[in-house]
């Protein structure tokens, strides 16, 4: 169910944390693609610091977590609920600036997502799935043809900082890139400007 914009609910989002028990280091030996989840929700402290990580701010000037061509920030982050404590289930925009996120479709969509990427079951067997989405006329607009490149390499950032962020929480992601782009882009109840470009399930790590 598409919501209409008065009724679009937004969520604030705790602060992320700055200082962790996990050196980059160990997050670096440590990160793998895991396909297989245990049981149990995200919270949302858990989900606040996956989005900062992604493309959260770093600077009263708008710097955020990952390095982007001439700062111009084409990347948008989407995220799937379907079992995160506090959050009803649905597809959620995070707004940076704001630290917040804005529903903008209702129920669970995980099956859907795992449909559109050609019945990989990991994309469905998850607490959430990140979207890494990009707006590229904000970067080709200055950068010509060049600049789907330097949004394919911002990608490339983000992705791996969710990867280390994930494994200093102790919790599963893969970076999924083979989906139906179409499919996707509705099920994820995305505007005609942003493309899907990678997606993210996060669950708790399996036992063993």
């Amino acid at each position: 169910m598409n919501l209409g914009t008065h009724e679009m609910a937004r969520v604030a989002l705790p602060q992320p944390r700055l200082v962790g028990t996990v050196s980059v280091e160990e997050a670096l030996y440590r990160r793998r693609s895991i396909h297989e989840y245990g049981t149990g929700p995200l919270t949302l402290e858990e989900v606040a610091q996956l989005l900062w990580a992604a493309q959260g701010i770093t600077a009263p000037v708008g710097l955020r977590t990952t390095p982007s061509g001439g700062a111009l920030y084409p990347l948008e982050i989407y995220l799937a609920v379907g079992e995160v404590v506090g959050l009803a289930q649905g597809i959620y925009h995070y707004r940076p600036r704001h630290n917040e996120i804005e529903q903008v479709m209702a129920d669970d969509r995980r099956r859907a997502l795992a449909s559109a990427a050609l019945g990989q079951r990991w994309v469905q067997q998850n607490a959430a799935v990140l979207a890494i989405v990009a707006a590229y006329e904000r970067t080709t607009t200055k950068y010509g043809e060049r600049g789907v490149r330097y949004v394919h390499l911002e990608a490339g950032h983000a992705a791996q900082n969710v990867y280390l962020q994930a494994t200093a929480l102790g919790l599963a992601t893969v970076l999924v890139g083979a989906f139906e782009e179409r499919q996707l882009a509705t099920f994820l109840g995305l505007p005609a400007h942003h493309q899907p470009i990678a997606l993210m399930p996060v669950g708790r790590l399996a036992a063993g």
